[in-house]
């Protein structure tokens, strides 16, 4: 199934497993590799020594390309790029849109640059900036979000910029993958449904949460970090929602400490990495330090295995969701979805 997104990266079938924190790991990551998609390993929680180290795991389990997502505004971001460049990594995904500088650095190394944007204006600056490809996410994606559907976007961005665009927000089958391609899109990107596989680390019990989710289940809320944010409905979201700001600040502080354990970064470096936020999306300093919710909230539920200690991202596509395939079965199943959906519209 060849594509400007399978020509460019070398993968066998247009399909992009997402980065997702606390998610994608070097399991989940070989795994959708070896099944012929796009795996991205997420980044952000990590030290750099956990980095690399999982890196060199994914490669102990695949010989196929993979990718790595980046934080562009991290104060560490060209110590990463170092370990990317270094290690031989393929790709590098962007939640945020990297500087021109990065890009290039990055371009020059021979890694394959993808950010991720959510408005039409942001994929035009890193299409001239040189970025050789972008993810484009709707509305229906899971974590944080814009307010423009999929369908609406993602004809927006094809028009304007003449780079391979992937489809994201709302696939989770072939049909999915058929009508972003009708779009002119040259693949499409999945997290939620690579979440919900067996080859996921995801605790049973936070997957079975998912399971039994429907799509009026899933819900966007600023109340986590301040930024709109879809994920699984619960009670600590509706609590978090009740809550007023000065308890919201303090859960901030107890969890930039923890996270500061975690990842391993200094106070400075934290301060550092928030004023580079701050400038980055244009925020106060209270949803800079609302920020430090989302890792730790996150990890309590995709780590631990506690759904009513954490937030649960989701995109609204887990309410058509039932089963949990490993990625190969997944990848599969998708690519002889498509298949027979385009032989039933050649019969029209």
């Amino acid at each position: 199934m060849e594509t400007a997104l399978t020509a460019l990266i070398g993968v066998r079938y247009p399909i992009v497993q997402t980065g997702m924190g606390w998610v994608a790991g070097p399991r989940l990551v070989s795994a959708s590799a070896n099944a012929g998609a796009l795996g991205i390993l997420a980044s952000a929680t990590m030290t750099l020594d956990q980095l690399r180290a999982a890196v060199k795991e994914v490669k102990s389990r695949t010989d196929q390309p993979f990718g790595v997502n980046l934080r562009a505004d991290a104060g560490d971001a060209r110590d990463r790029v170092r370990i990317i460049v270094d290690e031989g990594v393929k790709v590098a995904s962007f939640a945020l849109a990297p500087s021109k500088e990065l890009i290039a650095e990055l371009k020059d190394a021979g890694v394959v640059v993808i950010p991720s944007i959510g408005a039409r204006r942001h994929a035009e600056k890193v299409a001239a900036w040189g970025a050789d490809a972008v993810v484009v996410q709707g509305g229906e994606g899971g974590g944080h979000t814009g307010d423009v559907a999929t369908t609406v976007l993602l004809p927006q961005v094809v028009d304007a910029v003449d780079i391979p665009v992937i489809a994201a927000g709302g696939f989770h089958d072939g049909r999915g993958l058929v009508a972003a391609l009708a779009y002119g899109a040259a693949g499409v990107a999945m997290g939620t449904r690579f979440l919900l596989t067996s080859d996921s680390t995801v605790p049973d019990a936070v997957k079975a949460r998912y399971l039994k989710a429907s799509v009026k289940d899933v819900t966007v809320t600023t109340a986590v970090d301040g930024l709109p944010h879809r994920m699984l409905r619960s009670e600590l979201v509706a609590g978090l929602e009740r809550a007023g700001r000065p308890a919201a600040l303090l859960r901030a502080v107890r969890h930039a400490a923890a996270f500061r354990k975690v990842s391993g970064l200094g106070w400075s470096q934290m301060v550092r990495d928030g004023l580079a936020m701050k400038h980055g999306k244009d925020l106060t300093w209270s949803q800079v330090l609302l920020a430090a919710n989302t890792p730790m909230m996150l990890k309590s539920a995709m780590v631990d295995g506690d759904p009513s200690g954490g937030v649960m991202a989701s995109g609204q596509v887990a309410g058509l969701i039932e089963d949990l395939p490993s990625c190969k079965e997944l990848v599969e199943r998708i690519v002889a979805e498509a298949g027979e959906t385009l032989g039933r519209l050649r019969t029209l």
